[in-house]
């Protein structure tokens, strides 16, 4: 969770609200009576590893190993809470992750009356440089995430986006980006609203891809219309060398 948010999320839970933090293994948030993840108790604070924060929202676990609940999230089991039992539920950095994230959501609607909910913005995730120089965002993320007030929207993060720099943001917009900006996240209340973009096709995909970063971090027209005669002209080299390469009595024929 972002740093800023902390304190906004520990004011909003009051002394004797029951708190359950979804996928908190990495960097549990200290206030939560339940954790629920497919990682056990004794590893969680992975992110210290990297130098990042073992838990936030507080110094003092309110959780235990008999409350820590270690399970697949996604595996269409519902979670053991009864209809609007936890007051609220945080779910930070973790749906980008995990493969089915609406499950997730409607589980977190159906027992909880309000949360948290934060992912990686889809500027961060889109832009090369985080983790790889040609890799846009975290390998290990399966989705990019649009947030539009308590509205989620999730896309399959498609492998193309690494296959063209012209799928995704450089480096240098990445390093721009203030640690806000990285983030996108909700404070909901009783609800919020979820669904998938769909999107099939190479030709669609790599359009949708194309008009996100048009939108967000235009590339010159220049350096496009350049690359698209340079894609042209690969393509009728490979065009012409696959026909020199049918038997002559094919050719002939």
């Amino acid at each position: 969770m972002i740093e800023a948010n902390v304190k906004r999320v520990l004011d909003a839970i009051s002394p004797g609200d029951v708190v359950l933090d979804v996928g908190g293994w990495a960097c549990p948030f200290n206030r939560a009576n339940f954790v629920l993840d497919s990682s056990p108790f004794h590893s969680r604070g992975f992110y210290s590893t990297f130098g990042g924060p073992k838990s936030q929202g507080g110094d003092v676990e309110h959780f235990s190993e008999a409350t820590w609940i270690q399970r697949d999230m996604c595996d269409r089991a519902p979670y053991p809470f009864a209809d609007k039992s936890v007051d609220f539920v945080i779910c930070s950095q973790t749906l980008e992750d995990v493969r089915d994230p609406l499950w997730v959501c409607s589980e977190m609607i159906r027992i909880g009356k309000r949360g948290y909910i934060e992912v990686p913005s889809r500027k961060a995730e889109s832009s090369r440089g985080w983790e790889h120089p040609r890799l846009a965002g975290l390998s290990h993320h399966r989705w990019l995430v649009d947030v539009e007030g308590d509205q989620l929207t999730f896309q399959m993060k498609y492998h193309l986006i690494n296959s063209h720099w012209r799928f995704s943001l450089p480096r240098s917009f990445l390093m721009s980006l203030l640690d806000e900006e990285k983030i996108e996240y909700v404070f909901w209340e009783n609800s919020f609203s979820f669904s998938e973009r769909i999107v099939h096709g190479q030709e669609q995909m790599a359009a949708e891809l194309e008009c996100f970063v048009k939108a967000v971090r235009p590339y010159p027209a220049w350096m496009l219309a350049t690359d698209a005669w340079l894609r042209n002209l690969v393509g009728l080299g490979r065009r012409a060398a696959s026909k020199l390469k049918r038997p002559l009595g094919r050719r002939n024929r």
